[in-house]
């Protein structure tokens, strides 16, 4: 009998046919097939006409980093350095006078691969930032293999798109889609270059919409695979119609696993007429730093539903600050819009030009109020430090009764540590044991509310402490370097 080949059976199943031998195959049954291969023709998606249409505007962008020429221990080069470690040999003791004191020349490097596409027939192209990021030089080559080297208009991390200008004219462009029209479910395509293998086509459904990864943009989910080199590329609906730039995947190889992440069009068009106009993007500020709200912080405040985004600090002399915004806040509008979740906060002040007068709506220990402020403008790729406060003066811990049903032992702040921190009171974790620890407390951690009480030192923690409900968890408001938030903890019985 001839050999199977299990390879064959599985790519020809659907045609019917499974062919054994020279002389012989193997018919499916003629009803069956029949009765099933309708609908599964029927919805199938051809993309070819799309590839045609979007193909041309889809550009390969690749950068180039200039370093010096390399050198390594005792002045020697890499290569020479290796030569020594692979055979074992010592390394030579070379004096200092006596190494190369001649400048190095600089050598260009490639940085890596990326994608990108035409958003403007006079040579505009849009791309992801991390693309271009720390490039000396960008390359971008058009389908029909011209190369130019393009100019990096500006490029905004917080959204990860920039803008390149090549010098071209009667480019094809693409068609911007509509992004409140996409659907979950709907067939999208993307083209790039994974791993440098330029006009690459591949498919999927959008997964979801509005997917939080980021602190200015709703993510496009898809399952259309997606490696590294299609970073900058569109993301394309079956009308042809670009509906995001393709960005982000979830992996945990390095490689594409079914998840990846495209950014909005709409968003991106947003940023790239400010790059276009300024070469950099102007967006609002409050000085607050926020985290979500879960079901349990907000039924032991009395917010009732988690909702909001939770204030963990408050910049100093920050409109938020001058407002009068405290740590332990929740925020639940923004100028009469409701905040459902932390994400969409950073949105809504973002968008928000920069000068204009807010009205915000916080939830402060047990009722809501109006807080009136002016919107300052976010300074480009600004970071927040983070501080360590490890190193502060320890004073001598004084845990009460109550502290101890906790796992707690605490001390006073310094003046000097309460001016670092920024805050009138509060009291020191010296020890973290049982309860605390389970609750992800530990040593150095700065309580500064206890069951929607503030406390000023360890005498108001400990009176506070021993009124509280022990049958039920408590929550404290923990400051952890800049950050704070709600714990819960149970007393130990």
């Amino acid at each position: 009998m001839p050999k199977i080949d299990w390879k064959t059976l599985h790519s020809c199943a659907l045609a019917g046919v499974l062919t054994l031998g020279a002389s012989s195959a193997l018919v499916w049954p003629a009803g069956p097939v029949h009765a099933q291969s309708a609908p599964l023709v029927r919805g199938l998606p051809d993309f070819t006409e799309l590839v045609e249409q979007v193909g041309p505007s889809v550009v390969n962008i690749r950068t180039v980093e200039k370093v010096s020429g390399r050198s390594g221990v005792n002045g020697m080069d890499e290569e020479m350095l290796e030569f020594f470690k692979r055979f074992g040999l010592p390394m030579p003791n070379i004096p200092r006078q006596q190494r190369p004191q001649r400048p190095q020349p600089e050598e260009e490097q490639p940085r890596g691969v990326g994608s990108g596409f035409i958003l403007t027939s006079d040579g505009y192209v849009m791309t992801n930032a991390h693309v271009v990021d720390g490039a000396d030089e960008v390359l971008v080559t058009l389908p029909d293999k011209r190369e130019f080297k393009a100019k990096i208009i500006g490029a905004d991390k917080r959204t990860d798109v920039a803008v390149v200008k090549i010098e071209a004219t009667g480019l094809p462009a693409i068609k911007v889609g509509d992004v409140s029209r996409l659907k979950v479910g709907e067939w999208v395509m993307a083209i790039g270059s994974p791993f440098g293998l330029e006009n690459t086509v591949t498919a999927g459904i959008v997964s979801a919409k509005q997917r939080d990864t980021g602190d200015y943009l709703p993510f496009i989910q898809t399952d259309v695979a997606i490696n590294p080199g299609n970073s900058g590329g569109p993301l394309i609906n079956m009308r042809g119609e670009v509906v995001g730039i393709n960005s982000q995947i979830y992996s945990r190889s390095g490689g594409f696993m079914g998840i990846s992440f495209a950014i909005p069009m709409d968003e991106a068009i947003r940023v790239s007429d400010q790059l276009r106009a300024t070469g950099r993007v102007t967006r609002g500020r409050i000085g607050v730093q926020i985290g979500p709200v879960t079901k349990d912080v907000a039924e032991s405040i009395g917010l009732g539903k988690p909702q909001g985004a939770l204030v963990s600090a408050v910049e100093a002399g920050s409109p938020a600050d001058k407002a009068g915004v405290e740590a332990g806040d929740v925020i639940t509008r923004f100028d009469g819009k409701a905040i459902d979740k932390v994400a969409d906060l950073p949105r809504l002040v973002g968008n928000t030009k920069p000068g204009t007068k807010s009205v915000i709506s916080v939830f402060r220990r047990g009722s809501s109020r109006d807080l009136t402020l002016t919107i300052a403008e976010i300074e480009p790729d600004e970071k927040v430090a983070a501080k360590d406060g490890s190193n502060a003066e320890k004073e001598k811990a004084r845990p009460s009764a109550a502290a101890q049903q906790l796992g707690l032992s605490v001390a006073e702040l310094t003046a000097a540590q309460k001016k670092e921190l920024k805050i009138k009171g509060g009291v020191r974790i010296v020890a973290a044991t049982d309860a605390a620890a389970r609750a992800g407390l530990r040593e150095d951690d700065v309580i500064l509310a206890v069951a929607n009480t503030e406390i000023g030192g360890v005498k108001d923690f400990d009176a506070v402490l021993a009124k509280a409900d022990k049958s039920k968890p408590i929550n404290l408001l923990v400051r952890r370097g800049e950050w704070a938030q709600y714990v819960l903890i149970r007393p130990a019985r």
